[in-house]
């Protein structure tokens, strides 16, 4: 493999090859710009994150199967009275005027003027003020056409009263979600490449190594996106929120590879005189680091197609695809880039033949020389931090209302919260209970069965929904006491459906109880999550580890660098969590950001283990180990932590999306980049090395 990256990579930085290089990626580009449909136009709201043998999506299937009534995608219009109360009578014209108005894509609404007034005030809350009325939209019709929908309905609400109207459950959310992120998405993208170029600018004070990365990433930004355009075409489900993250890695990985690039290849200028032969040194040097680093980042991305969870399967083929390109962009187009503009690409500080390779001064010298002389202080001090910010692991609480993750202001937010303060908590998302029997059912049992479940822990009430024409199939709506998110409500649901059968015994019957509902759905999600989360984490840790034992063609540096990076995973959880807390008032996190934390700061951060062991390596075959530990971090250890302060603040660009889970991950994966950056591979790796590694003994016997 090392032949044939080099090979590449000494074709690539010839004058001819360069010009090869640089016409074949732009005539990709313009193609695929001009041909290829863009990935835009692919993202979905949300995407289905359970399988289909998990237990509530299999009750769903029998609730359609039996009650066809339940097809459709559910909205909740909450209306509320500015002044006063919700009148019956405006509220049933309004209702009237909805449905006679036939609006795209809305199957059925209830219809108050036709039920009697006993049932109609089943839809107010006790004080009159708000109204909750549910609608049904057509299953077929795209969340862009349900927005159209949902606008015209608030038209007809404005113009023909002065109630407030707030439409939530999951056609709310999701049309909100699709405007959130059509926003969220520009922010994203500007603010990533805006903060990029200000870090690199101020950094190393130079125009050009602040714009050629960027062009860099630019080019790989546009391939992506329009070869994800065409597997969302032929098939492949995209979430807004893949999509969002995935612009983040593209720019911070391209970044990232571009300056350990142009770092040697300044160090080699300063030793050949041609811009060519000064490339092909250091890509000679950097070329299989820098692609291995791609290739450890691409095999924890596969590693998710092992996942149950439909989010972490999502991003598998979608990421995998983007490290792909940035791993060829990384030995083709940035190398040929830099040598395009040879020495002007470090003006006004242009490196010269015969200049210090490294000033003795500089502050990575001077830590290099500490590490290496105080090794057992170093790793001490260091061990100790990181264990104090690890164990706040043991603080870690999970929230799983989803709704809370989303802005304050947004609608169905809006609508959701006003539900739970008008009405019960358990109302805001009833579970349903289907029981199918092998025999038909009397009036009396089915009474038994639902006196029983409602005898369950923490259930409010059961109701029976509807019977089918056989009497076998019997649909309750049970209603728990307390929020149906709330951890208690889920671990109630949970111990109910592993007690169905002692239920239908208990009630006399022979037969199969099914859950569906956002509760039951919480159940399953919570455990193949935690499922997944066991999985991805021994998967990820043996894959790379293998990776890393095949580069560096050793056992005992592989344990160094992944037991560093594990403990560095753990600390900036319990340490950005500390933070969140402290700073944010954010005190539960969703259950996901363990895992997208895990896959990222591993993946990511084992490249700067992998540069720094890279360069040891090199220089340990004509120096002892401290000297070459000093070396190493004196020369990796400036672009290193230029590195990770820019890979950092490109992830925290995620602190200006709209989704509180983007928010908490981008900050706690900016958190571990910096301990890893300065901490991790600028003090504990090396003082380990010095600590363990021994100099060979050469031997003085004739």
């Amino acid at each position: 493999m090392k032949t044939f990256l080099q090979a590449v990579t000494d074709r690539v930085s010839t004058k001819k090859g360069m010009w090869i290089t640089l016409a074949a990626w732009l005539v990709i580009t313009m193609i695929l710009a001009m041909f290829a449909p863009s990935v835009r136009d692919y993202e979905a709201s949300k995407i289905d994150s359970l399988p289909d043998d998990a237990k509530s999506v299999v009750a769903q299937s029998k609730v359609d199967q039996y009650f066809d009534n339940n097809d459709g995608t559910p909205a909740i219009l909450v209306f509320q009275a500015k002044k006063g109360e919700v009148e019956y009578s405006t509220l049933a014209a309004l209702l009237d005027k909805i449905e006679t108005d036939k609006i795209n894509g809305v199957q059925q609404v209830v219809s108050l003027s036709k039920l009697p007034p006993q049932a109609a005030s089943g839809f107010f809350s006790a004080d009159k003020t708000t109204a909750v009325i549910p609608l049904t939209f057509d299953a077929s019709i795209e969340t862009k056409e349900m927005r159209t929908s949902i606008e015209q309905i608030n038209k007809v609400v404005q113009d023909s009263s002065d109630l407030k109207l707030y439409v939530t459950g999951p056609a709310g959310i999701a049309t909100d979600t699709l405007d959130l992120f059509s926003r969220a998405d520009f922010v994203l993208l500007f603010s990533t490449v805006g903060l990029i170029l200000v870090l690199l600018i101020v950094i190393y004070r130079s125009p050009l190594l602040a714009l050629i990365p960027l062009l860099a990433a630019v080019f790989v930004y546009e391939v992506v996106t329009q070869i994800l355009g065409i597997m969302g075409a032929s098939g492949l489900v995209m979430s807004s929120q893949t999509v969002s993250i995935m612009s983040i890695l593209l720019f911070a990985a391209v970044i990232d590879y571009s300056l350990f690039v142009f770092s040697r290849y300044r160090e080699e200028l300063k030793l050949h005189e041609s811009k060519y032969e000064a490339m092909q040194a250091a890509m000679r040097e950097t070329g299989m680091p820098v692609f291995f680093s791609g290739g450890t980042v691409l095999a924890a991305m596969l590693v998710l197609f092992f996942a149950k969870f439909g989010d972490y399967r999502n991003f598998a083929p979608t990421f995998a695809t983007t490290m792909v390109v940035i791993m060829i962009a990384s030995v083709t187009l940035v190398p040929a880039l830099f040598t395009l503009f040879g020495r002007k690409s470090f003006w006004p500080r242009i490196p010269h033949v015969g200049e210090q390779v490294i000033h003795k001064q500089t502050l990575w010298v001077k830590i290099g020389r500490f590490v290496a002389g105080k090794p057992g202080l170093s790793v001490a001090v260091i061990g100790l931090f990181l264990v104090i910010a690890a164990s706040n692991m043991f603080n870690l609480k999970y929230e799983f209302d989803t709704m809370k993750s989303f802005p304050e202001d947004m609608p169905s937010r809006q609508g959701y919260e006003i539900l739970g303060d008008k009405f019960e908590a358990g109302d805001l998302a009833p579970t349903t209970v289907l029981f199918e029997s092998k025999h038909a059912l009397t009036a009396e049992q089915q009474v038994e069965l639902k006196n029983t479940l409602e005898n369950q822990q923490l259930v409010s009430n059961v109701r029976i929904n509807g019977v089918t024409d056989d009497q076998k199939v019997i649909n309750y709506s049970l209603t728990f006491k307390e929020n149906p998110y709330a951890v208690k409500t889920i671990d109630a649901m949970k111990q109910i459906t592993n007690k169905s059968e002692t239920i239908i015994k208990d009630s006399g019957l022979d037969g199969v109880l099914y859950f569906s509902g956002e509760t039951a759905t919480k159940v399953d999600e919570r455990d193949v999550n935690n499922r997944d989360v066991i999985l991805i984490v021994i998967l990820e840790t043996i894959l790379i580890f293998v990776l890393l034992i095949v580069l560096t063609k050793s056992i005992k540096m592989p344990i160094y660098m992944m037991g560093t990076i594990l403990v560095s995973f753990l600390a900036a959880l319990g340490l950005g969590m500390f933070l969140t807390n402290l700073f944010f008032d954010i005190s539960s996190i969703s259950d996901r950001v363990p895992l997208y934390s895990f896959v990222f700061l591993v993946a990511l951060g084992i490249d700067y283990n992998i540069m720094l062991i890279s360069r040891y390596q090199e220089e340990r075959q004509t120096h002892s180990v401290k000297e070459a530990v000093e070396i190493a971090v004196a020369n990796t250890g400036g672009v290193i932590s230029s590195a990770g302060i820019i890979l950092g603040a490109t992830f925290a660009v995620l602190m200006t999306q709209p989704i509180e889970l983007l928010f908490v991950f981008g900050f706690i994966v900016a958190v571990g980049i910096i301990l890893d950056t300065f901490l991790i591979r600028g003090i504990l790796l090396p003082g380990l090395i010095v600590l363990i590694e021994k100099d060979k003994q050469v031997s003085t016997e004739k």
